[in-house]
């Protein structure tokens, strides 16, 4: 691609930040955090005192006994009640408080409760085409039974009428993102998980700031965590002055609360219910590699244009529609086949307020139903027993199984976690390389020259079990030899990791990890 000139008229809402640690302690972000501590040393003290009083050991033991019980007749993940367990051993009464905290889900219930109304009352809208199911080559190849677990939890039809263009870098997905925005004439809408003001975004804002002016719908939304990390609390107004709709997803507030715990992980832009692009890509310059902060940054993308973009129209909606009092579901009805298309196509989203591990279960089953080979990229390896154990099943019975991640981490505790799944996966014959130029981000499953899944959703607990999350499951596109393609060239500048590169890791990344990994499910 060619570069992008940083042009004098980029719009920049805030001014460029110094001082990282100290902006933080004397921002609204800071105060919160503080607040936050205060309120963790108060419980801390509370306890202590409590804690002279004789009567309360016998109080203790059978509040303990219970809460043990109550743990392992929860639906969680086996590995998450080792680890319970495990804190129950070093902080027992702590641990046990933390735990009813979190199953209490304080802060959330609500959010749970109107993601439900709003999934109900939107099924509806997107309609799965009956002719595409009975297809024999969709039965077969088991995406009938996907889409059926699919729509137990949303409605996330197959389409046939969609062009897929696939992307193997953020410069590439930057490029074919600024003409269709400039195209756009009825809506625009953008749900990242990070935005940072720099050259991508202040481009893309540009952009959008004259559409609004335009009349056009243009709506933004991004996670809260970003007032801590790259944007100001009142980013929306900032916006909004430009006419362009803006929210951020469960704000820092300065109280304990679970609702930290689910953040808004997806990055999905939807243009006039034509055209949709997901992927790893947030909106920020190292995703484009015009600043560098770990070495190179490699992600993927993907663009649709047809029928399938109304299933991330209704997804945007969907999150959009939480905090209305009148939601409405308009744009959802709008559809815009493709002239050519080949393939069938699936998007779908994942949420954590519904009991469902829909990211994990499709990762599962393109291990299960893989003939030949399965190639992965992803940024992180933080597995749970039963992804863990699909993987090596998979390579046991004779698939080629390739996982490719960073030669150079963004997170040392995730870094050193990976590697304490190295050795047994490579005992079942799981062949593991690392990008030797600098970071994976990206998320991506192709199998057999047959299936694959672009989209946003890690190999870890944090992904798979606490964030909304979605990807695009593609079946016989002719976008998939190019993702294989774009993994083979990939791998050729990854190192091979070995059982002597294993054995003679730093001690300091072996002791890390092995520590980590007794809290691995809360991370």
């Amino acid at each position: 691609m060619d570069k992008i000139k940083e042009s004098p008229d980029i719009v920049r809402l805030i001014p460029r930040r110094k001082g990282g640690l100290k902006r933080l302690l004397f921002s609204r972000a800071g105060f919160f955090i503080i607040l936050i501590l205060v309120q963790v040393m108060l419980v801390a003290v509370i306890y202590e005192y409590f804690m002279k009083v004789e009567l309360l050991a016998l109080f203790q033991g059978v509040f303990l006994i219970l809460m043990l019980i109550y743990l392992f007749n929860t639906d969680m993940d086996s590995s998450a009640k080792l680890t319970w367990c495990g804190l129950f051993m070093f902080f027992p009464v702590p641990t046990a408080l933390l735990l009813l905290f979190t199953q209490l889900d304080v802060g959330h219930r609500k959010e749970k409760k109107r993601l439900s109304e709003l999934v109900g009352e939107s099924k509806k809208l997107v309609m799965q085409d009956p002719m595409t199911l009975i297809k024999q080559e969709i039965i077969d190849s088991g995406t009938a039974d996907l889409s059926f677990y699919l729509n137990r939890s949303g409605r996330f039809p197959i389409f046939e009428n969609t062009q897929v263009k696939f992307f193997p870098l953020g410069e590439d997905k930057f490029s074919a993102m600024i003409p269709q925005l400039k195209a756009a004439k009825d809506f625009i809408f953008m749900e990242y998980f990070i935005i940072d003001e720099g050259l991508m975004w202040g481009n893309i804002l540009n952009i959008l700031i004259e559409k609004a002016a335009q009349g056009v719908d243009v709506r933004v939304m991004y996670d809260g965590m970003c007032e801590i990390s790259t944007l100001t609390h009142n980013y929306p107004q900032l916006l909004e002055k430009h006419g362009i709709k803006c929210k951020a997803f469960s704000r820092i507030r300065p109280f304990i609360s679970t609702s930290y715990n689910y953040r808004d992980h997806r990055k999905i832009l939807v243009i006039d219910g034509k055209v949709a692009f997901n992927g790893g890509v947030n909106l920020a310059d190292e995703y484009i590699n015009r600043i560098e902060r770990f070495g190179h940054w490699k992600d993927t993308a993907i663009m649709l244009k047809g029928a399938a973009v109304q299933s991330f129209t209704l997804m945007f909606l969907q999150m959009w529609n939480m905090t209305e009092e009148k939601p409405s579901w308009e744009e959802c009805r709008l559809s815009f086949p493709a002239d050519s298309s080949d393939g069938f196509v699936m998007p779908y989203c994942d949420a954590p307020l519904d009991g469902e591990k829909v990211g994990e279960c499709v990762y599962m089953d393109m291990l299960y139903r893989s003939i030949s080979y399965i190639h992965i990229m992803t940024p992180y390896l933080i597995l749970d027993n039963e992804l863990e154990a699909a993987l090596k099943y998979a390579a046991m019975r004779g698939v080629e199984v390739k996982i490719i991640l960073p030669g150079i981490p963004d997170k040392m505790s995730a870094y050193s976690l990976a590697k304490t799944h190295y050795k047994s996966l490579m005992k079942a014959g799981v062949k593991i390389y690392e990008y030797t130029p600098g970071f994976v981000h990206a998320k991506v499953f192709v199998s057999d020259d047959e299936k694959a899944v672009v989209g946003t959703i890690n190999l870890d607990y944090r992904s798979l079990y606490h964030h909304f999350e979605c990807a695009t499951y593609l079946y016989r596109t002719s976008c998939i030899s190019e993702i294989e393609q774009d993994f083979q060239q990939t791998l050729k500048k990854c190192r091979r990791v070995t059982k002597e590169s294993v054995r003679n890791e730093k001690l300091s990344i072996k002791i890390r990890g092995r520590i980590l990994k007794l809290f691995a499910p809360l991370m």
